[in-house]
């Protein structure tokens, strides 16, 4: 790998002369998503930079590793050192890695990427180098032509020169042709990974976009254009070589699925031309993020981890164990700044969150649970909307860690799965649209500091459920808003099925069946009701099927058969809705799907029918276990 310029494959001056006239001194960012490219991506970087070297304009390489298994990491550093020593002193170039632990999508890996750039135009191309980068003086040369905003390459510009296999041309039309249909974009081609955008038209649809995977161009290019910017095409020469490249069917479903939700908020939710944009921050604040816990574990390791690499800079932590023992004798939390830990005896986690709230010294609380960890942008997503007066609070999704054991994760399909949350989906999914919400857990839930005292904090005569009092107060009692953003992000690990879920469910739909008698205005809902609806139906059946066995002749008769009818749909339904291509996990959530909703439906009706609600303690429903595996609790 050579990162020296190479004169001998540099253009002339001359094919960068609109480059020059657009940049106008200023820099271009050179935005490259990575995912396992371990054996190429230095040299790649390095045929990159050799282009760049030509045009002597400033410009800078933002690697993004999403997460590669390969050593891609690894790869991308080496290149970083030998480029900065490569370039003399002085030089307007430089290579900035971004490097994500976790593979997300490559969407999501362009939007950190763009995070970093700095160039008031960025270019997004492909890490693999399948689009040749000698193609962006053309480029630039459409770009001062038409004065266009985004100049994306096509696949099927006459000019350009494809290799391409017969396969993915095929599946390529196809998907054009029902892009065409129903989003009408004026182009001939979204998916090849060149594009080069002015900064402030990417940040505004930035602002916007839901997709982290699949249908990130998708969805930017619609957003850019519906905001009316301007969009054209260059040619692009591309270079498959020999890879095949199997489209696996699970790569179409989720392709198909991100596109028709673009597809669905663009021409039925009108969803980005309305969607809330938050202000610029007004001044500083500052972040008291609060963790309720039992004792030290993995988990919490793996939260304060994640923390410690927060975009966000500027706050404090605060940890409160039953006690601190075995704090004082771990030495990994020593380094760790802002660090406070506050033992607080064995007490509800109410009780816990109110002394964090009392000693926090952030302009706004973080409520996160140690069982979760946060996404490295949680808290510099959520912390903008306290620019905005009348929001009191911002809540996001709680997502199933890709790590999580086959258990653990099944338990995860049954939350996401409509017909267990229905409308509360958004609790569990990443790409849901933002909203107002009235109740949210406190598992991923930000506050204002003053707002929590003057309410007096969360109510203590409650758990589970006291979460729910405390975004009444917030809501009806103080008037202020709380927003459901899908991109103030963590992720949560799941109670495995079956039995650790189905004890956490029941004291959910205990406390909500109570809840509907003392607290009805976020609880009295017919969504709560579903489940017991369902158990009273399947009662009834059972009473039909028995009474026909010993009296009917073991026929169900006419109306017996009919009634049966709603079982058969809702087993149909709930059978394609918890699809998998693993059939052990298909089936696994299936059955989770059917005793969710009778174990929920039971409790509900035992709550609302209760005199009083227990209160229990923390320490019957902690998630437990070892990194990696199926945790009980």
């Amino acid at each position: 790998m050579s990162v020296e310029p190479d004169m001998s494959m540099q253009r002339k001056e001359s094919d960068w002369h609109s480059a020059l006239k657009t940049l106008g001194g200023g820099t271009l960012s050179v935005v490259l998503p990575v995912y396992n490219l371990a054996q190429t991506i230095e040299d790649n970087l390095s045929s990159v930079a050799t282009v760049l070297d030509g045009g002597g304009f400033p410009y800078e390489l933002i690697p993004v590793d999403d997460g590669s298994t390969d050593g891609s990491a690894d790869a991308i550093r080496r290149f970083a050192v030998a480029f900065d020593a490569a370039t003399p002193a002085g030089s307007r170039r430089s290579c900035r890695p971004v490097l994500l632990e976790r593979n997300v999508g490559k969407g999501n890996a362009l939007r950190e990427g763009v995070h970093a750039a700095s160039g008031d135009f960025v270019l997004l191309l492909d890490g693999d180098l399948d689009i040749l980068p000698q193609s962006l003086p053309g480029f630039f040369d459409v770009q001062v032509r038409d004065n266009a905003d985004i100049v994306i390459g096509s696949k099927r510009h006459p000019d350009s020169k494809v290799q391409y296999p017969w396969h993915r041309r095929i599946a390529s039309r196809i998907y054009f042709a029902m892009v065409r249909l129903f989003i009408g974009l004026p182009i001939t081609d979204t998916q090849t990974g060149m594009k080069l955008f002015r900064r402030k038209v990417l940040d505004d649809a930035l602002a916007r976009m839901l997709v982290k995977a699949y249908a990130f161009d998708l969805e930017l290019l619609s957003i850019a254009y519906g905001r009316g910017a301007k969009v054209s095409e260059a040619p692009v020469e591309i270079r498959y070589g020999t890879k095949f490249g199997a489209l696996r069917p699970q790569t179409v479903r989720d392709m198909m699925i991100d596109t028709m939700a673009v597809v669905y908020r663009l021409r039925i939710l009108h969803y980005y031309a309305k969607v809330e944009v938050p202000p610029a921050m007004p001044r500083k604040m500052r972040v008291s993020v609060v963790i309720a816990c039992p004792d030290d574990s993995w988990m919490l390791h793996e939260c304060l981890e994640a923390l410690a690499g927060q975009t966000f800079r500027d706050f404090e932590v605060i940890v409160l164990p039953d006690d601190d023992k075995s704090f004082k004798d771990d030495n990994s939390f020593k380094d760790f700044q802002g660090l406070k830990v506050i033992p607080t005896g064995k007490v509800r986690p109410a009780e816990k969150r109110n002394i964090g709230i009392a000693a926090a010294a952030g302009d706004v609380v973080a409520f996160i649970d140690d069982d979760a960890y946060p996404d490295r942008n949680w808290l510099e997503n959520a912390i903008r909307y306290f620019a905005e007066p009348t929001i009191g609070g911002v809540g996001g999704p709680g997502v199933t860690p890709p790590g999580d054991g086959f258990l653990a994760r099944a338990g995860g399909r049954v939350y996401e799965n409509f017909f267990v949350s229905g409308g509360y989906r958004y609790r569990y999914l990443g790409g849901r649209v933002r909203l107002d919400v009235d109740d949210y857990p406190s598992c991923n839930l930000l506050v204002r500091t003053d707002l929590l005292r003057r309410i007096g904090g969360y109510r203590t005569d409650f758990w589970p459920g006291e979460d729910t009092l405390l975004c009444e107060a917030i809501v009806l009692g103080e008037h202020r808003r709380i927003v459901y953003d899908p991109w103030v992000l963590v992720y949560h690990h799941r109670r495995p099925l079956l039995l650790p879920h189905l004890r956490q469910l029941g004291r959910y739909g205990f406390h909500r069946g109570y809840f509907v008698k003392r607290f009805p205005a976020t609880s009295c809902r017919f969504s709560y009701f579903v489940p017991t609806l369902f158990v009273l139906y399947l009662l009834a059946l059972a009473a039909v099927w028995t009474w026909r066995a010993y009296a009917g002749g073991g026929s169900l008769g006419t109306w017996g058969m009919f009634a049966t009818w709603p079982l058969f749909a809702y087993l149909i339904l709930t059978g394609l809705s918890s699809f998998s291509f693993n059939p052990c996990m298909w089936l696994l959530t299936w059955l989770g799907i059917f005793l969710s909703h009778v174990t929920y439906g039971l409790r509900f009706m035992q709550g609302l029918l209760a005199g009083k609600a227990p209160c229990e303690f923390i320490g019957g429903d902690h998630a437990q276990g070892k990194r990696g595996k199926d945790h009980e609790g």
